[in-house]
């Protein structure tokens, strides 16, 4: 046993012991057993035969220091190694160097300095610390398998969960991850480092060794990589659904606006050719009720408003079957039709009169029948700062507001009622404008033309009076005679003028006078409704008002 061979031997407590290929998988009954094994061996009295074989006393002397201080260094091995926390600490700070043929050599942590365990931490490592970075697709479970066995002695939380195999329920393996990503190491670097700075140091740096191993194996682990490969598969056939889905829906979609619009447009077409016939048929009738009303002149005994009732009441139909018998001078019998026709008319058009004042007696009692204390409740009109207030309220406490219409009520302030304030809603803000009054509006607000102060004004305006008043005088309302010239152009200065009543009532007969009369007839029966004017001033005065209007407007 040569000098050599007992400096490797002196660098780990497992190989003094015989127990290298154990390590720190060795049981303390095996250590034990090694210990019994290894100090019979080499007990200084078991190997007196080498200290007799050195030819001189210095060589027997040196041989047998030794063998003495090899024994020792067997028994303080199994002192440390049989001690459970003196084993620990030795497991934890041990450096192995990592070119080492024969054993492992450790370096002693009494006379090293800290900056020197620094650089031994460095330049040398134990070769069960060492983390695996690669491996071949097959070989994953045998290389990382025993890498995570060595790593696992040094877990403060038992049970370790193992790696397993292929078929391990993915579970399992990832609790198995989980476990050495939160993983809690019970190394002690007490007895290896002096400061505690350099023991935090070293615990670190085993953190991110363990760290590094897990990414390392869960990097190459097949059974993540095929989960992934799943994930990915999966995740492609559920956005590849999801396009057809959507193609599907914008397909069915467009399908649903096409046949949307092909049916619009078939009730457009037949709403359109429906208005076609029923503008083809008022014509034929307006063209039929004309042609009768021509046709009626030769019919003696038929007055106007006869006639007029006839039109409304005959249909297209009747109406030409007796224009037919009137062009065709069979006139026999037909006054006489006409004329029981025409009283009938006007018999159901008296029962129509006597029956209105009925109904309203019959409404009026239905409605003191609702209230039984006989007291009609009167609603206030909404004036117009009102309705401004209203308005307002509407804008500035919009839906969603708490109590809403209790809150527009109170700023209103006039003491309107939820129900009215409901009611004026639906009524009053929506109500469109009357467009029936709106030139009579026109005529109210139209400002007088401004009057030119001259001579010749003042003196048309005095003779104008004067000979109004002496017409009035003379001829007592009597139109004057048109021999004189005078009385002539004050005439024509009186047809153009025009009072505001005149004005309204030439536009209310123009509403109500019906369009399909022929225009001699029509201008006739507005000139009627019209006091003091012909037909002919009230044509021109009309056609004057539509050019004010469209000036105004264009303006």
């Amino acid at each position: 046993m040569g000098s050599n061979g007992s400096k490797q031997q002196a660098a780990d407590h497992y190989t003094l012991l015989g127990l290298s290929d154990l390590r720190e998988a060795a049981t303390p009954e095996q250590i034990r057993k090694a210990y019994l094994k290894s100090a019979l061996k080499y007990h200084p009295d078991k190997l007196t035969f080498l200290i007799l074989a050195e030819q001189s006393e210095a060589a027997r002397k040196a041989k047998k220091e030794e063998i003495d201080t090899h024994f020792k260094k067997i028994v303080a091995a199994y002192e440390v190694l049989s001690d459970p926390v003196q084993r620990r600490n030795y497991d934890s700070g041990r450096i192995y160097s990592s070119t080492s043929s024969g054993g492992h050599t450790s370096t002693d942590s009494s006379t090293s300095t800290p900056t020197e365990d620094h650089h031994h931490q460095h330049q040398r490592h134990d070769p069960d610390d060492e983390i695996p970075s690669d491996c071949a697709p097959g070989d994953f479970f045998k290389v990382f398998g025993p890498a995570f066995e060595r790593n696992a002695r040094w877990s403060a939380k038992k049970p370790v969960p193992g790696l397993g195999n292929e078929r391990t329920p993915m579970e399992e393996v990832d609790k198995f991850y989980e476990f050495w990503y939160s993983f809690k190491s019970s190394r002690d670097f007490t007895s290896k480092y002096q400061y505690k700075r350099d023991r935090e140091w070293a615990m670190r740096q085993e953190y991110i060794r363990i760290r590094r191993l897990a990414d390392n194996a869960y990097g190459k682990d097949p059974r993540i990589l095929r989960r992934k490969e799943e994930e990915k598969a999966e995740k492609e056939r559920k956005k590849m659904e999801n396009k057809m889905r959507k193609e599907a829906e914008a397909k069915a979609a467009e399908e649903e606006r096409r046949r949307r619009e092909e049916e619009e447009k078939r009730v457009a077409e037949a709403a359109l050719e429906q208005k076609k016939v029923k503008e083809r048929e008022r014509k034929l009738l307006k063209k039929e009720r004309s042609r009768f009303r021509t046709l009626s002149v030769g019919l003696h005994g038929l007055e106007k408003d006869d006639v007029e009732r006839l039109c409304m009441w005959f249909d297209f139909e009747k109406l030409r079957n007796v224009c037919e018998r009137i062009e065709e001078g069979k006139h026999e019998g037909l006054k006489d039709q006409l004329a029981k026709i025409v009283s009938e008319i006007k018999r159901e058009e008296d029962e129509k009169k006597k029956s209105s004042p009925d109904q309203q007696q019959t409404q009026k009692e239905n409605e003191s029948n609702s209230n039984p204390n006989g007291s009609v409740k009167e609603e206030r009109p909404w004036g117009k700062e009102e309705i401004e207030l209203l308005r307002k309220g509407m804008v500035k406490f919009p839906k969603g507001t708490p109590r809403r219409w209790e809150v527009v009520s109170e700023h209103i302030g006039t003491g309107r009622s939820v129900e009215e304030v409901l009611k004026a809603m639906k009524t009053v803000l929506l109500k469109k404008p009357d467009d029936s009054k709106a030139f009579d509006s026109f005529l109210e607000k139209r400002k007088p033309s401004k009057s030119i102060d001259s001579p010749l004004t003042t003196r048309i305006e005095v003779e104008g009076v004067s000979m109004s008043s002496t017409s009035t005088s003379t001829g007592q309302g009597r139109p004057p005679k048109a021999g004189s010239g005078s009385s002539s152009s004050s005439s024509s200065e009186q047809d153009d003028v025009w009072s505001v009543e005149q004005e309204r009532a030439l536009i209310q007969a123009m509403k109500t006078v019906p369009k399909e009369l022929s225009g001699g007839a029509r201008w006739e029966r507005v000139a009627a409704a019209v006091p003091e004017k012909t037909a002919n001033q009230c044509k021109k005065k009309f056609a004057l008002l539509k050019e004010n209007l469209r000036s105004k407007k264009s303006a």
